[in-house]
């Protein structure tokens, strides 16, 4: 297992599962530092309930090059977001599962995904850039 976050596209969608079993995907998660990333949640989701109960968490994403989980803790670190009824959320990554470290397989594209609505893909991209301003505080 490795300790630190590898890189990954903008956009790529991962895979968030709580206590419950309880999965989710997610499609805003950004790297904020080697062990650390920030993802938004609706403000109304059952999802954002259960972490408020129960923070341990762990993100699955698989992109182009990439596959890995990083298991941690949640934390609400804004919430309402600038953006709108949102929280945005970031995990401590306590440990990183490199699912293609023994080299046996390789991830050649990501899953292929994309808003149906302009007004949702507008949305998006803010919630992106509130996101990005929130990692780089550390």
């Amino acid at each position: 297992m490795s300790a630190s976050l590898p890189h990954w596209p903008e956009g790529s969608a991962a895979v968030l599962c709580v206590t419950g079993p309880h999965a989710i995907p997610v499609s805003t998660a950004l790297r904020a530092g080697e062990q650390r990333l920030v993802f938004a949640l609706g403000g109304s989701r059952a999802t954002l309930a259960t972490l408020r109960e129960s923070p341990s968490a762990a993100l699955c994403l698989m992109a182009e090059g990439v596959a890995f989980t990083a298991h941690g803790r949640t934390e609400v670190i804004r919430e309402p977001m600038e953006v709108g009824p949102l929280a945005a959320l970031e995990l401590r990554v306590e440990h990183v599962q490199d699912h293609l470290a023994d080299g046996r397989t390789e991830m050649l594209a990501p899953a292929a995904w994309r808003w149906r609505q302009e007004r949702a893909a507008e949305a998006d991209r803010g919630v992106r850039v509130e996101l990005a301003a929130l990692a780089a505080l550390g």
